[in-house]
């Protein structure tokens, strides 16, 4: 069973028979209240979003899930297309399924899917990865003494904001779940 007090982003938790990823979580207390936890659940089936107030203590059932290590191999736009490399049987996953994930997937990489009674549900991504910098502002001289941050493009197009001494060819370890630079990693 899963408490209020073990919420953290991306945990995973069974509510009125239906699978949920908590997005966000907040606790809340009023003068002579009982503690509240309010939160931002995402549906793992269908992507639906939802803000939900729960009691501080209380319980739910934690799911039961089957992790397989497979392979991204491509996406034809609408799917996210991974291979089990044991027994080369594929599966599609929707943009809903990959929600805010598929920014961080490349191509040849091993990645766990999560499945839930046969299904593919999601894709269980890392707190950070490692991405090359493919595309970076110029650092203007003079700037270089401040904390300045400039616009850069990662190897899988994804944005983020970067300190002005990262240039093109850089490798950068990003956090998955906000997805802002953490640091500069030596190549």
């Amino acid at each position: 069973m899963i408490s209020t007090s073990d919420f953290r982003k991306g945990r995973k938790l069974k509510l009125d028979g239906d699978l949920w990823e908590i997005v966000d979580f907040q606790n809340a207390r009023t003068a002579q209240r009982r503690a509240k936890v309010t939160t931002k659940l995402r549906n793992l089936r269908t992507g639906q979003v939802l803000e939900k107030m729960f009691a501080s203590g209380e319980s739910f059932e934690e799911p039961e899930f089957e992790q397989r290590s497979m392979q991204y191999m491509y996406t034809d736009g609408e799917k996210w297309h991974f291979m089990a490399n044991d027994t080369f049987e594929q599966i599609g996953l929707t943009a809903e399924q990959l929600e805010g994930y598929a920014e961080f997937l490349m191509e040849n990489h091993d990645y766990k899917i999560l499945f839930f009674e046969g299904a593919p549900l999601s894709v269980d991504l890392p707190t950070a990865v490692v991405l090359e910098v493919t595309d970076a502002e110029p650092a203007v001289k003079g700037d270089t003494v401040s904390n300045l941050t400039k616009g850069a493009t990662l190897e899988t197009g994804l944005e983020v904001k970067v300190p002005a001494f990262i240039k093109v060819g850089d490798k950068v370890k990003v956090d998955t779940r906000t997805k802002e630079y953490i640091e500069r990693v030596a190549n």
